[in-house]
């Protein structure tokens, strides 16, 4: 059996975590990299391991040293436009902690690394203080994603059945954070 760690990258994590996203984007989205969306994904530093309140979290196989898995953390709350109007209200920037590019390559799935990194990154979060709520989107066809979030969460939007027109469809959820 497989170990892991979980850490906060470091700079010699940078490049495999950014492969672990993009590689997410293209083969599980389908989008493959759109610049407007995926901007943190190039530059991950100045998303998430330079600002204090942010977190880049990544899970290391043991056995080769490779980055299997990713997860984000940071202060902005879902934008208005694309998201609702009310969504974006609920969630206000610097009071949520937003999770972003929780990502396992297809050879390390089912091994609840997810969990641990999202465990983590709730750990971060409340040592920081600031935050008031957690809060994620998600898209139905990701692998193993509805069930993660389902099983951590609860949906406060699902813009197929919510939004005129699907929306984007994407799923929104809270993390309970007490």
């Amino acid at each position: 059996m497989r170990e892991y760690s979980i850490r906060q990258a470091v700079e010699a994590d940078i490049d495999e975590a950014r492969a672990v996203m993009l590689d997410a984007v293209y083969r599980d989205f389908g989008t493959g990299y759109v610049p407007h969306w995926h901007a943190d994904i190039i530059d991950p530093v100045s998303f998430y391991v330079t600002p204090p309140r942010h977190a880049l979290l990544v899970a290391v196989d043991e056995q080769d040293g490779t980055v299997a898995a990713t997860a984000a953390l940071d202060a902005r709350g879902p934008a208005h436009p694309p998201n609702p109007g009310w969504l974006a209200e609920r969630f206000p920037s610097g009071e949520t902690a937003q999770l972003r590019r929780v990502y396992v390559r297809p050879g390390h799935r089912r091994r609840g690394l997810a969990r641990r990194l999202v465990d983590g990154l709730l750990e971060f979060a409340r040592a920081d203080g600031g935050y008031r709520s957690v809060y994620l989107h998600t898209y139905p066809h990701s692998p193993g994603a509805m069930g993660l979030w389902q099983a951590l969460g609860k949906v406060v939007c699902d813009e197929r059945e919510e939004v005129p027109g699907g929306g984007s469809g994407a799923v929104h959820f809270e993390i309970p954070f007490a």
